[in-house]
């Protein structure tokens, strides 16, 4: 064998070694070892004094057990009825919750809200949209006891993940996985 041949054999076998070791381990190897193994939230439901404390997501996908148990959770309270929920809210909140450095749960105010409850608070209020995102399973209503409301707004919308309302005097955050805006 000549030389050339035993250089680019030494050269493809060294480069197929990379790639394959890259493939099996790429945040060791990329060095993106900041990447969770798991995505937790805990949640306090105000109406129903419920509680949840639920990982999500873990080593790279969704657990859908875990979706099934948020979406009962995040139910329309009035009615009883739920929805599937979008995912991306899940990551928001996760998102939020870790960028407050927080362990308490998010107090929830409002979740998933069914056509007829939508309605009947539209009427009502002129603070609920018509079309409210609530109704998508794309929306919640939420504080955090220990942090200060207007910093949770502000992070909010730091994030620019989807729309964030900001409600005072009722002491609550909205956020929604919609396109960005502000309120």
């Amino acid at each position: 064998m000549d030389s050339d041949n035993l250089i680019n054999r030494r050269s493809f076998l060294k480069i197929a070694g990379m790639v394959s070791a890259v493939s099996f381990f790429p945040s060791i190897i990329l060095g993106k070892t900041d990447l969770p193994y798991k995505k937790s939230l805990s949640l306090y439901n105000i109406h129903t004094n419920e509680n949840i404390n639920m990982t999500f997501w873990a080593d790279g996908s969704y657990i859908p057990e875990a979706l099934t148990e948020m979406n009962h959770f995040l139910r329309d309270y009035r009615t009883g009825t739920s929805t599937q929920m979008n995912v991306e809210l899940f990551d928001l909140l996760y998102s939020l919750r870790t960028s407050l450095d927080s362990n308490k749960p998010f107090n929830v105010i409002s979740g998933y809200r069914s056509p007829e409850t939508n309605g009947t608070l539209h009427g009502h209020s002129s603070g609920v949209a018509k079309k409210s995102l609530h109704m998508e399973g794309k929306a919640i209503d939420i504080n955090l006891p220990g942090r200060n409301l207007s910093d949770l707004h502000t992070l909010a919308m730091n994030l620019k993940q989807g729309g964030v309302g900001y409600y005072p005097e009722s002491n609550f955050v909205h956020v929604d996985v919609g396109r960005v805006r502000y309120w």
